[in-house]
């Protein structure tokens, strides 16, 4: 894809944090329909907080927020979900007590892109929960669970997705699974941005990757030549370079 065409999601000197607290500084970054974003960091980095503020769910104190052209940075969570943005939030946060396929039912009902067939292309891509829909969120396990945070991201037809550590708590084959609809939902056109502790992985898949440091983008490039950094593989793969 063209990295000159038109952003689905556009950040410009985004500021935000909590309280009197400011986390991000500053932060600029466009989302391209058919790439994937990475952003890689350590722990307290915020990440996070980055993700909460363009759902809408954290206020922002300065710069903007565009989604599809339109200016989003007042708007409240429910507008850009209906405007073209899901978020897939860190720890999953199930409608416990609600079947699948309730949550499912009420993800959809958000946003009006959605329909019973995108509920239904859900069962189809997602089998177990197919299997399982009339099972409580609450019953299911870690990998079934974050399979449904997804699904009820996917059933409202975002142009824009966010994934907030999507691996989290999976086993290795659970998130090559995972690893693998994500690479999917980019090939059907949608803009995403990744953040994931598993940093060798996201940069693997990322077209696109900037380095996280303190509420800063401190690097930026596509995911392979930050994979090839050695102060990247240092602080963040887990051992030395390559030689």
């Amino acid at each position: 894809m063209d990295p000159r065409a038109e952003p689905v999601l556009e950040v410009a000197d985004l500021i935000t944090g909590y309280g009197q607290i400011e986390v991000i500084h500053g932060i600029s970054l466009r989302l391209l329909p058919h790439r994937l974003t990475a952003i890689v960091g350590a722990n307290g980095a915020g990440k996070t907080t980055l993700m909460l503020a363009l759902a809408r769910l954290l206020p922002v104190r300065s710069g903007t927020i565009r989604l599809a052209g339109r200016d989003v940075t007042g708007a409240p969570s429910h507008a850009v979900v209906r405007a073209g943005l899901a978020l897939v939030p860190e720890g999953r946060r199930m409608l416990a007590t609600m079947t699948v396929a309730e949550n499912l039912a009420v993800a959809a009902h958000a946003s009006p892109a959605a329909s019973a067939a995108s509920v239904d292309a859900m069962y189809a891509r997602f089998p177990i929960l197919a299997e399982r829909k009339d099972v409580t969120a609450g019953s299911l396990s870690g990998g079934e669970q974050q399979m449904l945070a997804i699904a009820r991201a996917l059933v409202q037809r975002p142009r824009a997705l966010l994934l907030d550590e999507p691996s989290m708590g999976l086993s290795p084959k659970l998130v090559e699974t995972i690893f693998a609809i994500i690479a999917a939902e980019r090939a059907n056109g949608t803009a995403i941005l990744l953040v994931e502790q598993n940093a060798r992985q996201a940069l693997a898949i990322a077209d696109d990757a900037h380095v996280l440091d303190r509420g800063r983008i401190t690097l930026s490039g596509t995911g392979s030549e930050l994979a090839a950094r050695d102060d990247v593989v240092t602080a963040y793969l887990g051992g030395p370079a390559a030689s």
